[in-house]
């Protein structure tokens, strides 16, 4: 972009960001406000100061007296500088993604975590049929979902043009919630998780979230290494899970939280174990309570198992929670 340190390009990106989850142009102070769920803390007169910047590359324009908007051309950009994000680790994606994330349960309203998936328009109805029975089935996150069409927004991201674009709440929904709640949550891997006679066995495959810059469920889920399909069938098969670490005295009220979630109709928690003791076979350090999350992509992994490819971005973004949808309303 030619902008003259990296922390200027940051703030940038994050400006641009937010102008495109916009559907009115927005002023420095909304936008200087906004800025600091990115743990950015710039004043109004700094961030008029970077508008005019992205004004005079065109990434933005001016619209009334003070607001903007994203131009083609810096949506373009931000497009660019999100394929530059994969090279962070999906650690620090996880734990920006829960401080993002400020679910009110008793309200029933903020931000929640998801994940987007991007199927052929013409291929969408058989990926539905495909994915449908998992959601029946409860092995998701949550049965409420977004579905948006060509050109229209999911958080920052623009649904490309003969596209469906499909939203499914992610399982740092719990991490964000738990973050909230001041409980300190250690996440540790995603992994493929067997299941025998509908319960969960033991961890497979595990990719752990300090060393990889991808988020295990798009590895898993590209190199098809599930059987989601198989365990409406059978009762046995393979789902995206993902394991975490709480310390033992905070139980009581994490199942408080969680219970809030789950009238909500978010969920997320398949099993938590017993102080110190293994979880699926999973060591859990001394004073410490091991949980399995069940991963918010199985639906989409069960649409892959059936022929439908997408273009998947997990842990990508949030969505205010009244936009969400029942999936048996799709």
């Amino acid at each position: 972009m030619g902008f003259e340190t990296q922390d200027v390009e940051r703030k940038v990106i994050s400006i641009l960001r937010i102008l495109s989850g916009s559907e009115e142009p927005l002023g420095a102070r909304i936008i200087a406000n906004r800025l600091k769920d990115y743990g950015i803390d710039l004043g109004e007169r700094a961030v008029r100061y970077h508008l005019k910047l992205t004004d005079e590359r065109g990434l933005t324009s001016l619209v009334g007296r003070d607001g903007r908007v994203l131009t083609k051309q810096g949506e373009e950009e931000l497009s660019a500088a999100l394929v530059k994000d994969k090279v962070g680790l999906a650690i620090s994606k996880i734990e920006l993604l829960a401080f993002r994330t400020n679910f009110d349960a008793g309200k029933r309203s903020g931000p929640v975590p998801v994940n987007i998936s991007f199927f052929p328009e013409k291929k969408f109805g058989k990926a539905l049929a495909a994915m449908k029975p998992i959601f029946d089935a409860g092995l998701c996150v949550s049965k409420l979902v977004i579905v948006a069409r060509g050109g229209e927004k999911i958080g920052e991201f623009t649904v490309p043009k003969g596209r469906i674009g499909f939203a499914t709440v992610c399982s740092i929904m719990i991490n964000g919630a738990m973050l909230k709640a001041g409980i300190p949550m250690d996440s540790r891997f995603g992994g493929i998780l067997q299941v025998r006679d509908r319960k969960p066995v033991r961890f497979i495959e595990l990719v752990h979230y300090a060393g990889s810059s991808l988020d295990p469920s798009e590895v898993f889920i590209r190199a098809k290494m599930t059987s989601v399909r198989s365990i409406i069938k059978t009762g046995n098969g393979k789902i995206l899970a993902n394991f975490r670490e709480i310390p033992a005295m905070c139980k009581e009220t994490v199942e408080s939280v969680v219970s809030g979630l789950k009238e909500a109709g978010l969920g997320g928690l398949l099993v938590m174990g017993n102080i110190s003791e293994p979880v699926c076979e999973v060591p859990v350090e001394l004073n410490r309570i091991g949980m399995i999350l069940i991963g918010g992509m199985n639906p989409v992994a069960a649409a892959e198992e059936s022929g439908i490819e997408a273009d998947n971005r997990a842990m990508s973004t949030v969505v205010d929670y009244q936009r969400l949808i029942k999936i048996q309303d799709v």
